[in-house]
């Protein structure tokens, strides 16, 4: 048994699993800890990943050599591309996943990824001296070594569990709270807080009247979420369901409102605002009749599905009664109630953009340890601290993504520059450049980057090379290829659509609203020999070419913008400055700006209460 390691990763979440991979897969000897070694990687809430914005991230993850699209993809159940009635800029990806499967697939990649280790155990101390991290102390009082550290504790901070007015400590049901850290970091200066967080009941499928609901079917198309080039979706493919609830379903939870957690005075904490409990729902909108509802099957073959929209801490017997006056669920059986936890997390002001605590060297906090929620936003933390840590030990510029190279940069840089008042979930409206971060691009913009970092593949590389080539080959021969009028006319007629009056360049039909290149293929028989060059991933590759002509002056534009705004990113300030004795600025600004000591001119405009004045004044302050 090894005690020193180059990096530790304390929790085996979707962070944990992701910031171990990455050191180990970069070459640190890293040590995962975890409670159990059974639930590496659990789907504690929906068995679900993706979703708005959360999809791009999860693409993101993948192109930077990350597990969590690969996983997915494995263990899908039902895919779907949402907001497709939109622009390619709001498509995102989401997967229902098998949850068994999920764990499965995460461990076997745990167990078999060269220099990690894992120990099933928890962490009850930091070993710190100097400013520095230097290990852990764990509840088996085994003293662990280790250059970096990083935590990923989920919910697990002093977890309390709500039912009703029955309380019990746990960081997920039937499994222990974590006691120790918050005390020791909050010893050291760390601000520590309480967020809330919930989740639904869970139903047994044989108890439902399925044809008094609504299916809704998966999509079985090309996209997936992985890069990589292999089959998608090996699983045998299942529907979710949709049902509402109506004016008796909410009589009977106003009446359990006294016996509520959240409105009893026990709980005291935030819950996210975007992600109501059905309490919260009938509370906020009491005009509203009813509420949708999603039964979300938990596996392949399992009769257990996810009551999405139905989250709840109300005692369980109203729970219970209020799912009866459902047609559908009229005769429902339950395996588990909906229940609240309550947990620390730490204001994530006190990170740099690495994720390494500002008071503690070679500390990294990932995941809902920062006020975030979301398994999506948990890997995207993770996977950044895991190759920080890494560099940390072993030389290297730190590893930073920007807000105009992808939504984790937007992420953490919201995380790091702001804080968060409720736990923090990613929306496509919180990226200013969301028209350069779709999730049909992450690879282009992203893993050449890991390549060259270490953490992405040889074969990872040359997918990305060979598919730029394809693209940039089919957007070329588009602009230059020429149409007469007289041989496409009579097709575009035939198809309902307006003729040309003279010749134009492919290009100018593909970007025509009702044109698209696969309509157009069959019309124009060299574009379809260009396609047939292509020699894999056709689908994916003509979508791209497609993305990049339509939307080339929209693109072309949003990235004019985020040059000049990048030009701010390259003004540095961190510790310029005494903020404090700067009587220019507001008073806000002063202490907001000696708290959070911005790295860059644009940072510092990000810091909510900065103003334009604000920051003219330390450029000229700054000669400039």
């Amino acid at each position: 048994m090894d005690f020193e390691y180059d990096v530790i990763v304390v929790g085996a979440g979707h962070a944990g699993c992701e910031a171990a991979c990455a050191a180990a897969n970069l070459g640190s000897k890293t040590l995962l800890i975890t409670h159990d070694m059974n639930k590496i990687a659990q789907m504690s809430c929906n068995p679900a990943v993706g979703g708005i914005a959360k999809g791009q991230i999860v693409r993101e993850i993948d192109a930077l050599g990350g597990q969590m699209g690969i996983v997915t993809d494995k263990t899908a159940i039902q895919f779907r591309m949402l907001n497709r009635s939109k622009g390619p800029a709001m498509w995102s990806p989401r997967s229902q996943s098998d949850r068994a499967r999920f764990i499965e697939d995460w461990r076997s990649i745990i167990e078999n990824t060269n220099n990690l280790n894992v120990w099933q155990d928890f962490v009850k101390q930091l070993v710190i001296a100097d400013g520095e991290v230097r290990g852990v102390v764990t509840g088996m009082d085994v003293t662990f070594k280790a250059r970096s550290v990083v935590l990923t504790n989920g919910t697990f901070l002093n977890g309390l569990m709500h039912i009703g007015r029955t309380k019990l400590p746990g960081g997920r049901i039937s499994e222990p709270a974590s006691y120790g850290l918050s005390e020791q970091l909050a010893s050291l200066g760390f601000v520590v807080g309480r967020m809330k967080t919930g989740t639904p009941v869970r139903i047994d499928g044989r108890s439902v009247h399925f044809d008094e609901t609504i299916e809704q079917k998966g999509e079985n198309d090309f996209h997936k979420f992985s890069y990589l080039d292999f089959e998608p979706r090996p699983l045998k493919q299942r529907s979710c369901w949709t049902v509402y609830t109506n004016e008796r379903v909410h009589d009977i939870l106003r009446k359990g409102l006294p016996d509520s957690p959240l409105y009893n005075g026990q709980i005291q904490s935030i819950g996210p605002r975007y992600c109501p409990s059905i309490e919260t729902k009938i509370v906020t909108f009491p005009d509203k009749n009813e509420h949708q509802l999603f039964l979300e099957p938990e596996g392949e073959t399992t009769q257990e599905f996810y009551l999405n929209g139905f989250s709840s801490s109300l005692p369980i017997d109203i729970q219970l009664a209020a799912l009866k006056e459902v047609p559908a669920l009229r005769d429902v059986r339950i395996y588990r109630p909906g229940y609240a936890i309550e947990y620390d997390y730490f204001d994530p002001t006190q990170l740099l953009h690495t994720l390494e605590t500002k008071l503690i060297k070679r500390l990294y906090f990932a995941g809902q340890i920062n006020g975030t929620t979301g398994y999506e936003e948990a890997a995207g933390q993770g996977l950044v601290a895991g190759i920080n840590a890494h560099i940390s030990c072993h030389g290297g510029e730190p590893f930073v993504l920007g807000r105009n190279e992808a939504y984790i940069g937007v992420l953490i840089d919201d995380l790091v520059t702001k804080g968060v008042d409720e736990p923090y979930r990613m929306f496509t409206s919180r990226a200013e450049y969301r028209i350069l971060l779709r999730q049909d691009d992450a690879d282009m913009r992203l893993t050449e980057r890991a390549y060259r970092l270490g953490l992405a593949t040889a074969e990872r590389y040359e997918l990305l090379r060979t598919k730029r080539t394809a693209v940039d080959d089919l957007v070329e021969f588009s602009r230059n290829y020429s149409i007469k009028a007289a041989l496409i006319n009579d097709k575009l007629e035939q198809a309902g659509l307006q003729p040309l009056r003279q010749g134009v360049k492919l290009h100018d039909l593909i970007v025509r609203p009702q044109l698209d290149i696969n309509t157009l293929a069959p019309m124009v028989q060299a574009l379809q020999r260009q396609i047939d060059q292509i020699p894999s991933r056709r689908e994916e590759i003509v979508e791209a070419a497609e993305i990049k002509i339509k939307y080339s002056g929209y693109i072309d534009r949003e990235q004019v913008i985020a040059d000049k705004i990048s030009r701010l990113e390259n003004i540095k300030i961190k510790d310029r400055f005494d903020y404090m004795s700067i009587q220019q600025i507001s008073t806000e600004a002063r202490q907001k700006l000696a708290r959070i000591n911005p790295e860059t001119i644009a940072q510092a405009a990000r810091i909510p209460g900065i103003s334009p004045s604000d920051i003219n004044i330390l450029l000229v302050l700054m000669g400039r």
